[in-house]
């Protein structure tokens, strides 16, 4: 599961009451469908993107099965969807517990070959 850091961070989430927090704002279809299908007790890497250094920065745990993000209905939030309606909601999200804190895992990058030529 995806998250700018200066969104929500794997520090907010430490920080956050019982480590606790609805990963809202989820505006991609089949991320939503994703969690949709998530069960209690499901773990997921929580990652960090759109950041200098992105990476895995924990692991979380679904606490909550989904439910509509309550993001979409408020005309002040950037996540508005003004098509959604409370009868019809189009965006859901879970609600992750955190299970750890690891150290910041990075992607390396693709094509590059680590050996030394022969």
């Amino acid at each position: 599961m995806k998250s700018e850091p200066d969104e929500s961070s794997i520090d907010d989430l430490v920080r956050t009451r019982g480590q606790t927090s609805s990963w809202f704002g989820v505006r991609n279809y089949q991320a939503r469908n994703y969690m949709r299908e998530m069960k209690l007790g499901d773990r997921a890497l929580f990652y960090h993107s759109s950041c200098p250094e992105p990476g895995i920065a924990g692991i979380v745990e679904v606490s909550k099965l989904a439910h509509p993000d309550v993001t979409q209905f408020d005309p002040k939030s950037p996540y508005y969807d003004a098509k959604s309606t409370r009868e019809n909601p189009r965006w859901f999200n879970v609600d992750v517990k955190l299970v750890e804190k690891t150290r910041l895992v990075t992607l390396l990058k693709c094509g590059r070959n680590r050996r030394s030529p022969a």
